[in-house]
């Protein structure tokens, strides 16, 4: 038996235009709510504005005990109902400009959208930006559903007028089928059946349009994709690479690439707790179990090497801004796309886009609930399809660093090729000829910590041995980097970030000449040093945590930098004013208010030359 069809529906408009009465009274009226519901409906409803009925159908639907207080929608709520043709997911999002992001996660998994207006009202500005965020969203069936045509006396002038307006604001948008829909909630006219008062109307009513909506695209029927989520070693002789397979199938024997190494092998096994398939498709969690034992982890992506995705560290990109912090070029953010977890910078606010008028207008910052058009970097190459080939692989959201806030939700255009059409030269003297020559092994050895904890007096100490032993080295200095590199830098976190970011590009270039790199840095966030690690790439990275309680460092500072700080003369002070993430796995943590500075260079140098460095 063939499985009935699914449709994915967002219901959205502004606050108060009955989107959750609407739903409340299509269920009620096509006989989807269950008996026992409708007596706690019915006890529910007293005291509140109701229909014929006596019934407030918005109940159905508003959960959250805040909305049946207030009367409106505050978070996404989920309806599943079937009817006779299909099965339907609704999610009912807030109106509230506030909520606007909950808005636009109701629309990301959707197939089709209502969007509902006042009749008495006609369009307004949430109308608008909901219809953007829509298109921006890769809908493109929309019902338009002039509601509470009872109270604007079923008049068709008002309707059409609504109606037209709006067609024309979405033709602008690219949304070919839009079907307009007069109705009224609390009646019910035109959400299952028919109304006298609107014989005018000859189009579909809601359950009508709701049963002919086209739904997901086959994404069977794409090139096989598998973002990875989780390496599963069951054993020692087990290596699983678990994800959600978002794109096409697979099978034991195909021939499958990793995006981030370009290795190719096969598939020996797809796993599952029910036991081994003899194919996977897209929707269905698995393990799959690979030929060669390939270097893959969290964040990678599988895929079938005929029909590869785009790969770039610099891409074009759509955003829905969501923060009451605005966004301005420049700041460092995490980007979370797909299961991978990256440090991405916006190089460039290039447009804002008017959701009145749908202009692009220069901005140099973006606020809460503006539309907007960038360019962003990632530390290193991302693999993705554009958003128009596939909603699931060319999303995103950003994080705030710091407030670990979810401030943006963006949709991918295009790579800028930046990563695609750049490649390193090789040269025949290369990292490992030289690094022969000094009769060594290059590295990068990155001290971070708080200001005062020693960082830059150990590196010093610990060049001074390597020197002596006749090792070829270089010390990075934060203090020294600031002068000269870094000198067109402040200390707020997009700086902080961008100052990071250069140290390891400069370390990775010193390493490659075959030295071994000591680096003094603050660093403070896990994120920034992880992104340098990834710019290190194939050269050896050790993190070394230098450690000491933030009292001690303010006591030892022989510059008054923490006075300063504290007295507010000095912003975004490290362990004042801005956080430190410690590390959480260094190679080697150096407690030095508890050991002299000798020994913590002994067990430097140690592990160094266990290394072979």
């Amino acid at each position: 038996m063939t499985s009935m069809p699914v449709l994915h529906l967002a219901t959205c408009g502004s606050v108060d235009d009955g989107k959750s009465t609407l739903i409340g009274r299509l269920l009620y009226d096509a006989g989807l709510v269950a008996t026992d519901h409708l007596t706690e409906l019915a006890r529910d409803s007293r005291g509140r504005p109701v229909g014929p009925e006596g019934l407030d159908f918005s109940l159905l639907l508003d959960g959250l005990a805040a909305e049946r207080e207030q009367g409106i929608t505050i978070d996404v709520a989920y309806r599943y109902f079937t009817t006779a043709k299909r099965r339907v997911i609704v999610a009912d999002a807030p109106g509230h400009e506030q909520y606007t992001r909950n808005m636009a996660t109701a629309a990301s998994g959707s197939d089709a959208a209502l969007i509902l207006v006042d009749a008495r009202k006609g369009l307004v500005a949430q109308s608008r930006r909901h219809a953007s965020i829509l298109s921006l969203m890769g809908i493109r069936h929309v019902a338009l559903v002039v509601n509470k045509m009872d109270l604007a006396g079923y008049s068709e002038t008002k309707f059409r007028r609504i109606a037209d307006e709006f067609q024309s604001f979405l033709a602008r948008l690219n949304m070919a089928g839009v079907v307009a829909i007069p109705a009224a909630a609390t009646t019910g006219a035109n959400v299952v059946h028919r109304s006298p008062h609107m014989a005018w109307h000859r189009g579909p009513t809601l359950l009508e349009w709701i049963d002919a909506a086209p739904g997901a695209a086959n994404a069977r029927a794409r090139p096989f994709r598998m973002p990875v989520q989780w390496v599963n070693r069951a054993n020692a002789d087990f290596r699983g690479l678990c994800g959600t397979v978002a794109a096409g199938s697979i099978r034991p024997g195909a021939v499958v690439a990793a995006a981030r190494s370009g290795r190719v092998t096969t598939v020996a096994r797809i796993v599952t707790m029910g036991g081994d398939l003899t194919e996977a498709a897209a929707g269905q969690a698995v393990t799959l179990l690979l030929q060669d034992d390939l270097d893959i982890g969290r964040g990678d992506m599988l895929f079938d090497p005929a029909a590869p995705p785009d790969t770039a560290d610099h891409i074009a990109a759509n955003l829905i801004w969501f923060s009451d912090n605005e966004l301005s070029a420049g700041r460092s953010y995490s980007m979370r796309v797909g299961t991978d977890l990256v440090a991405a910078e916006v190089t460039a606010l290039k447009c804002q886009l008017s959701v009145d008028t749908l202009e692009q207008r220069a901005a140099s910052a973006l606020g809460a609930n503006d539309i907007g058009v960038c360019n962003l970097a990632t530390a290193y190459p991302i693999s993705f399809d554009s958003y128009a080939e596939s909603r699931q692989l060319g999303s995103f959201i950003l994080i705030d660093q710091k407030s670990r806030e979810t401030v943006a939700a963006g949709m991918i255009e295009s790579a800028l090729r930046r990563a695609t059409n750049l490649v390193w030269h090789e040269f025949d003297v290369n990292r490992e000829r030289r690094a022969a020559q000094k009769a060594q092994r290059p590295a990068i050895v990155w001290f971070t910590g708080l200001s005062g904890a020693g960082k830059s007096t150990i590196a010093n100490l610990v060049e001074r041995h390597l020197h002596g032993l006749g090792r070829h080295t270089f010390v990075l200095d934060g203090d020294n980097i600031r002068h000269g590199l870094s000198k067109d830098l402040g200390f707020t976190d997009a700086d902080r970030a961008e100052n990071v970011r250069r140290v390891a590009n400069v370390a990775r270039l010193m390493a490659e000449a075959g030295l071994v790199v000591l680096v003094a840095l603050i660093s403070p966030t896990r994120l920034e040093r992880e992104m340098a690690r990834e710019i290190a790439d194939d050269v050896d990275f050790l993190e070394i945590f230098v450690d000491a309680p933030l009292a001690v460092c303010e006591e030892r500072d022989p510059r008054g930098l923490y006075s300063k700080a504290r007295h507010g003369q000095i912003a975004h002070f490290t362990g004042v004013d801005s956080p430190y993430e410690p590390p959480e796995a260094p190679q080697l943590h150096l407690r030095t208010d508890r050991h002299d500075a000798q020994t913590c260079v002994a067990e430097v140098v140690a592990m160094l030359s266990k290394m072979r460095i």
